[in-house]
């Protein structure tokens, strides 16, 4: 499971690098600037850019960190990151 300093490494960066959260359900969420992506506790929120306004957000989803399965660099690189969850 991914926490919420993963997160937070990741928007702290400099220079910033673009990521993707991928989600069990096969969502991705492409953060391209760091402003677009607020961590909580248990909770990534994320700002959807709007496609005909280059400034805007359409809209905040919210991304529980449980079900982040993976997270990658979008500057060209191949190299994944990912947890595996624990079972029980």
């Amino acid at each position: 499971m991914f926490r919420t300093e993963d997160i937070q490494e990741l928007i702290r960066k400099q220079p910033f690098e673009p990521f993707r959260i991928c989600m069990s359900d096969g969502r991705i969420y492409d953060v391209m600037h760091p402003e677009l992506c607020l961590p909580g506790r248990t909770k990534v929120h994320v700002g959807v850019p709007d496609p005909k306004a280059k400034r805007l957000i359409m809209r905040v989803d919210q991304c529980a960190l449980v079900h982040i399965v993976r997270i990658e660099p979008l500057n060209g690189q191949h190299a994944q990151r990912s947890r595996k969850r624990k079972t029980s």
